[in-house]
């Protein structure tokens, strides 16, 4: 019997590290293969990490990238200050409706990016008449694109403690709506508002299509430009950008599992 049990469990850690190298080569070898082909030029990552020379170089991409990072800042901000509020709201006194925000949160994960332009195109054909054609509208696009993830994240912050619990004992104690959602629920949840700040980040520096379709400016936008004129740069930001992206979704990791170890 404990043959039998060693064997197994011998079978399962081959299997695990079997599985460990097949993903470490699936997705390592293209990252490793994009830094070989970004080194082949001697000066693209000193450029890349020179910022004033970087703008004179290319200023269609340091355009992008000041636009990218205020879109996923202003997205964020944007995103925040509609969702926490409402999710806590939905919470303590509209139960009923609750499954309703949650399927108008989920909603455009349905909706094919391409879909959702059509649908939009309409309605930035005004905010460009009203507000301009700044890349900076597109954090009403995008804070409908991020919902889904966001939602998830608050939504589940919300589950881990007893809001009702803490609203009623703050409420007993005096305090107005405004100061039980700032004061009492919102620092229970940090956790999980970080979590949704991370993820909108992260959806946003990588977002395309709507940007692209609605010609407006973003970061990989200004890489697929990029590429065509020169390749080495184009690929020394997408990785540059994957990496960021990759260091995002550690420290959501590291922040949901340093809330597991404080409980």
């Amino acid at each position: 019997m404990a043959g039998v049990i060693a064997a197994r469990r011998r079978r399962q850690r081959v299997f695990r590290w079997t599985v460990l190298v097949v993903l470490g080569i699936f997705f390592l070898l293209p990252l490793a293969a994009m830094l070989e082909f970004s080194t082949r030029n001697s000066e693209t990552w000193p450029l890349l990490v020179n910022w004033p020379k970087l703008s004179d170089t290319y200023p269609d991409l340091a355009e992008g990238i000041v636009s990218s990072l205020e879109q996923a800042a202003l997205t964020a901000v944007l995103m925040l200050v509609l969702l926490v509020p409402t999710a806590i709201w939905v919470r303590l006194r509209l139960p009923r409706l609750r499954r309703l925000v949650e399927f108008l949160c989920l909603l455009p994960l349905t909706i094919p990016a391409i879909v959702l332009v059509v649908g939009l195109a309409p309605v930035y054909a005004w905010v460009t008449y009203f507000l301009g054609g700044s890349s900076l509208t597109l954090v009403f696009a995008y804070t409908i694109l991020v919902l889904p993830y966001a939602y998830r994240a608050i939504d589940a912050g919300l589950s881990a403690i007893d809001v009702k619990t803490l609203a009623e004992a703050a409420r007993s104690l005096g305090a107005g709506w405004t100061t039980v959602i700032v004061r009492v629920v919102l620092p229970n949840i940090r956790s999980a508002v970080l979590s949704a700040a991370f993820l909108t980040v992260a959806l946003v520096l990588g977002e395309f299509t709507i940007a692209s379709l609605l010609n407006r400016t973003n970061l990989q936008v200004s890489i697929e430009l990029l590429g065509k004129s020169s390749a080495t740069m184009s690929v020394a930001v997408s990785l540059a950008a994957l990496l960021l992206a990759f260091v995002l979704l550690m420290l959501l990791s590291l922040a949901g599992g340093s809330k597991k170890e404080s409980k």
